[in-house]
């Protein structure tokens, strides 16, 4: 999450500097799954094209924390459900 907070405190200290409206706009595009022009991030510097990268790589890991979090609630809640109906009882026949 390093990447993601410096890219706040670029955005929130400098609104008006090209690179923070070109990262804020990738964490837009990112946020909306729509695009963005990879001509826009190669007017970057190299240390705001970095940053850019590591947005990336962050943001894509935290896709993966955020599915795996919800199929561990999906699943916490069947085992809920599963544990408060009643015990099905089956009756043998000889």
């Amino acid at each position: 999450m390093l990447a993601i907070k410096k890219a706040r405190k670029l955005i929130e200290t400098n609104p008006d500097e090209p690179a923070a409206q070109i990262i804020a706009a990738l964490v837009l595009a990112l946020e909306s799954e729509t695009s963005i022009s990879v001509s826009q991030l190669y007017k970057l510097d190299d240390k705001r094209f970095e940053l850019a990268l590591e947005i990336l790589n962050e943001w894509r890991l935290d896709r993966h924390y955020a599915s795996k979090l919800r199929l561990l609630d999906s699943s916490s809640m069947v085992q809920s459900l599963r544990e408060m109906a009643p015990e099905t009882k089956t009756i043998k026949t000889p």
